[in-house]
């Protein structure tokens, strides 16, 4: 294991300090430091007794004297980690020793003890152990320090074995004679501190008086560091960290060099008590913590670690309180450097973080875009804001001509006037389309001196900074992407990099809507062709119809609608719904809309009509389903004839009546249904309203069936209370689905509801055709039950059954 060269250059200072001590001393001082530089909680150090004895403790560093007592004999050939790491001949990490576990007497839960032995070249003579927490392997370069410690202070303790007998007065009364000794430390611990005392009171420094022969440097806690020895203070006053130290009346005893920066001068400082220097400094304003921290610290006898900032230089330190005997040790390192590292660090990977959340967000919106207005408003809504963009323009090359297909942000009056533009003149669209390399303006003097033909443009659009993106699919440049800002904006190497990766997504997906726009203008213009393109004028009904397509997509849907003059003034209505959507079930659409027309030329009644058409309808396929309602309405006797295959029941408003829903329920749907087919007959009086519609007009995703039908009902209803003048009676609704048709008739005028297929409730009846009288409608009423798939589940023809579970809307 190696050490870095700061912890290498801090152990040689500290070795060649050390270089005249020996003994306890010696043993004392390498086990100080070696607690220092791992960060340990204390430590202890044995020595090989002489003959067959135990391993001895000869020396303790930050312990409570009740756990260092109970490691004072270590069994040589036992589990401890002592005993291992001598009888391995290598430095043993153990983890959580704890009492009764074989590994040792107990030590602080959590904990972890680092042994190193003490080799010399004839022998292992005795190990050095570090206490940890938590209880996680060291770093090397912390074990290596303690391994060159070991190593420097092995070779000088030679020819020193401890003899426990001489000091503890060993007999066959261990217990007695440990007593005994406990209290004549005490005395001598009692009789060094008045000595202290009185020497203090005669004007002596603390360590003068004081036989280091005699006493060894130690006390009661184990040994004590010799800051008073003149090449410990050199070494401790040259650290590039900051040092101090306090006795246990918190009067400043030592001073290095960078602890003078924190807390002033050795003239000024030392004798005097850490508070007076926290004073003096307003610390305690700035930190009024940090008090509290220093008192705590001593009192646990544990280490404590924290950073803090300085109020003298604004710089941050680590600060580490080691507790020692009669006083408190503190090392502060400057770590301003590497807190301004880590928050750079952070920030970038906060960017990072956002970034990528901005990218995920942009994906997941143009994913979920369709047309070329939602690709457009996507990218605004997700691109400008992080910027403090201010508008955008989508810009695409048709030939050699530069197309506006979409904008934010921009006045109407500046997109008409660059729209159509030629590609080959000088331009930043140009040259981003010729080169396929973003460009970046900052200003709109940038902007001028490159593009001076257009010195106008930027007034015109009220923008100061640009920045032009290719839009590329598959190789191929389409056109560009311009967001721009309001003000001069300089955009960093991130900020571009970011625009530049987000321009690859928009044109993707702008290349995807703008085949879908055309896709979707063809399909209308399809399904337009295959409906009428407008409503006979009758003298007995006004009628008016709307199909409105309820959803985004691209495939034709199968709702028709026509309305048929009869002989007699009467007129024929019918509304239908081919399941399914593509072009097939728009062919079949057409199919069945010629059919109606031609049976109804014969004046087939309703349930009749109904048959034959369910007849072609069989013919044409198995898996093949339409639901139908045919209504002839008679003026002269001013009734209205329906029959219905899985249609939804037509709407009747008459004067001064609320909205009522006709008929009883509806027959299975045709290809399905098994004639013959029921007949329903409506009274309408003049002003009536009848109403006939697709089912996305009261179901959805949204909303049920129930609430679908009490919407529809107000709507027609406030239609006939409030019409506009010189218009039909609006009806506001609103439509979900796949399209939307809907027709109507009345004897005045009507303005139709529109959207598509309602899951009809199919009923078998094998009865002949009968005709149901209604002079008054029945009242507006829930649908019969359905089931999962829109279809009653009634009926026993198995194309009725594969109706129920195949048909969809």
């Amino acid at each position: 294991m190696g050490m870095d060269v700061a912890i290498a250059t801090r152990i040689r200072m500290i070795t060649e300090a050390g270089d005249g001590l020996s003994g306890p001393d010696l043993l004392g001082f390498a086990l100080d430091h070696a607690v220092t530089e791992t960060g340990g909680l204390g430590g202890m150090a044995h020595l090989r007794g002489t003959g067959a004895r135990p391993l001895l403790l000869a020396a303790v560093h930050g312990l409570i004297r009740t756990v260092a007592r109970d490691w004072e004999e270590v069994e040589p050939d036992g589990a401890s980690a002592p005993a291992r790491a001598m009888a391995q001949g290598a430095p043993v990490w153990a983890p959580t020793p704890g009492a009764g576990d074989g590994t040792g007497p107990a030590l602080p839960a959590g904990s972890g003890l680092l042994a190193v032995p003490l080799i010399t070249p004839e022998e292992v003579t005795g190990a050095l152990s570090v206490l940890m927490v938590p209880a996680e392997r060291p770093a090397p370069e912390r074990w290596a320090a303690v391994e060159a410690l070991a190593a420097w202070a092995a070779p000088r303790l030679r020819g020193d074995p401890p003899d426990r007998d001489q000091d503890r007065g060993r007999g066959r009364d261990q217990g007695r004679g440990r007593d005994q000794d406990q209290d004549r430390d005490q005395d001598q611990d009692r009789g060094r501190d008045r000595d202290q005392d009185q020497g203090q009171g005669q004007g002596q420094d603390p360590g003068q008086g004081q036989d280091p022969g005699r006493d060894g440097g130690r006390d009661r806690g184990g040994t004590r560091t010799l800051m008073a020895d003149d090449q410990v203070s050199q070494a401790l006053w040259h650290m590039s960290d900051a040092f101090f130290a306090v006795d246990s009346d918190w009067r400043v005893t030592f001073v290095n060099g960078e602890a003078e920066r924190l807390l002033g001068t050795s003239r000024t400082t030392l004798g005097r008590t850490l508070w007076d220097a926290f004073a003096r400094l307003r610390v305690d304003d700035a930190e009024p913590d940090l008090r509290s921290r220093y008192r705590r610290a001593a009192e646990s006898g544990t280490p404590v670690g924290f950073e803090v900032r300085w109020p003298t230089d604004q710089r941050w330190y680590s600060m580490r309180l080691v507790p020692v005997p009669n006083g408190l040790t503190v090392y502060a390192a400057d770590i301003t450097a590497s807190r301004a590292h880590e928050a750079e660090r952070a920030a970038a990977e906060r960017a990072a973080a956002e970034r990528t959340a901005r990218i995920g967000e942009l994906t997941d919106a143009l994913a979920q875009a369709l047309t070329m207005r939602d690709v457009v408003n996507a990218i605004a809504d997700r691109v400008l804001p992080p910027f403090g963009a201010s508008g955008i323009v989508v810009q695409l090359i048709e030939g050699r001509v530069i197309r506006i297909a979409g904008a934010v942000g921009y006045p109407q009056p500046f997109l008409e006037s660059i729209d159509g533009a030629s590609i080959d003149d000088v331009s930043p669209v140009a040259e981003v389309y010729h080169t396929g390399a973003p460009a970046f303006v900052e200003s709109v003097e940038e902007y001028t001196a490159r593009y001076p033909a257009m010195a106008g443009r930027p007034a015109a659009a009220h923008k100061q900074a640009w920045a032009f993106l290719p839009l590329i699919v598959s190789g191929r440049n389409i056109g560009c992407s311009v967001v721009a800002f309001a003000e001069p904006r300089r955009l960093n190497a991130e900020e571009r990099a970011l625009l530049t990766a987000l321009s690859g997504l928009m044109g993707q997906a702008i290349e995807r809507a703008r085949l879908y726009d055309i896709e979707h203008t063809r399909a209308k213009e399809l399904q337009r062709g295959l409906l009428p393109r407008a409503l006979p004028s009758l003298s007995s009904v006004t009628t008016a119809a709307r199909y409105l397509p309820a959803s985004e997509g691209i495939e034709v849907g199968g709702d028709w609608y026509d309305v048929i003059p009869l002989s007699g003034a009467r007129v024929a209505l019918v509304i239908g719904d081919v399941m399914g959507h593509g072009l097939s079930e728009a062919a079949t659409m057409g199919r069945l809309r010629t059919a109606v027309n031609t049976l109804a030329e014969l004046e087939f009644p309703p349930a009749e009509l109904l048959t034959r058409l369910n007849d072609l309808v069989s013919d044409l396929g198995d898996n093949l389903y339409a639901t139908c309602l045919y209504a002839v309405y008679d003026p002269a006797r001013a009734t209205c004839v329906f029959s219905s295959a899985g249609h939804p029941p037509p709407a009747v408003v008459r004067p001064g009546h609320p909205v009522r829903f006709a008929g009883g329920a509806p027959d299975p749907p045709l290809g399905a249904a098994q004639p013959p087919f029921e007949t329903t007959e409506v009274s309408l009086e003049e002003g009536s309203l009848l109403v006939l519609y697709t089912d996305g007009l009261v179901e959805s995703a949204a909303r049920d069936i129930d609430r679908g039908m009490r919407h529809l009902a107000s709507a027609l209803s406030s239609a006939t209370r409030a019409p506009g003048p010189g218009t039909p009676g609006a009806t506001g609704t609103s439509a979900t689905g796949t399209s939307a048709t809907g027709t109507g008739a009345g004897t005045r005028r009507w303005s139709g509801c529109a959207t598509r297929c309602w899951p009809s409730c199919c009923r078998r009846s094998s009865s002949p055709p009968m005709t149901r009288r209604c002079s008054s409608p029945a009242p507006m009423r829930s649908p019969p039950t359905t089931s999962p798939h829109g279809r009653c589940p009634r009926g026993r023809s198995p194309r009725a059954r594969r109706a129920i579970t195949s048909g969809t809307s």
